[in-house]
């Protein structure tokens, strides 16, 4: 499933190029160009990041994403600004923004930007996927009755670097590095055996990118 963005930008043609940009990286974009209608958004959809503009009709970005924290909204947000004075940055941090990029907004940076962030949102005690029950904490897997699997310890750590990358190719050196301390010598060998026990519960989520590593597909 494809992660979800509001952009709230009023300048049509730039508001038209970064939604065309998300789209075609993967990402479900819903377009606004004023606070109002987005906020109304807000209360019927679930979203996974806003990206806002500080400049904005009727009142400023910064205004809308202090009402969205009164209201326990914690999606993660970007401002999109071309502001330089530090005032209005400190103020955005301050009210609960997670990043800002200035325009002219370069599209692979503002690309980077989001899934950094998306990857730490993924970063929570609880994940829930197809009915399973992955706990980060404890590094346990419970199936759709709540039953405790049986897996290695190791195997659910490549699960959580693989769901923390999804949609990308985690390299096989990547995944040594995670699940081996350095020093320790890592067995490819192992790792394929905690891909075919993850493959028997995920199917066809996780995919083999031969000779480069794998991708959890969602």
């Amino acid at each position: 499933m494809a992660s979800k963005i509001l952009l709230l930008e009023d300048d049509e043609l730039f508001n038209a190029t970064i939604s065309d940009f998300l789209e075609e990286e993967g990402f479900e974009v819903v377009s606004v160009y004023d606070p109002i209608k987005a906020l109304e958004l807000t209360f019927k959809e679930n979203f996974d990041l806003y990206l806002i503009d500080i400049n904005l009709p009727f009142e400023s970005g910064l205004v809308f994403l202090e009402k969205l924290r009164k209201s326990d909204d914690v999606t993660p947000s970007i401002f999109l600004t071309s502001r330089e004075d530090k005032e209005s940055l400190h103020k955005g941090f301050l009210i609960g923004a997670d990043d800002y990029i200035k325009k002219p907004v370069d599209l692979d940076e503002l690309l980077l930007r989001i899934n950094a962030i998306l990857k730490r949102v993924c970063r929570k005690e609880t994940i829930f996927i197809d009915g399973y029950t992955l706990d980060i904490i404890s590094k346990t897997l419970k199936d759709k009755n709540g039953e405790l699997l049986n897996l290695n310890t190791k195997a659910i750590e490549l699960l959580i670097l693989l769901i923390e990358n999804k949609n990308e190719v985690v390299s096989n050196e990547v995944i040594k590095d995670r699940l081996y301390p350095a020093g320790v010598n890592a067995s490819s060998g192992a790792i394929r055996v905690y891909i075919t026990q993850l493959k028997k519960i995920f199917k066809d989520k996780i995919v083999n990118i031969r000779s480069v590593g794998y991708s959890f597909k969602e």
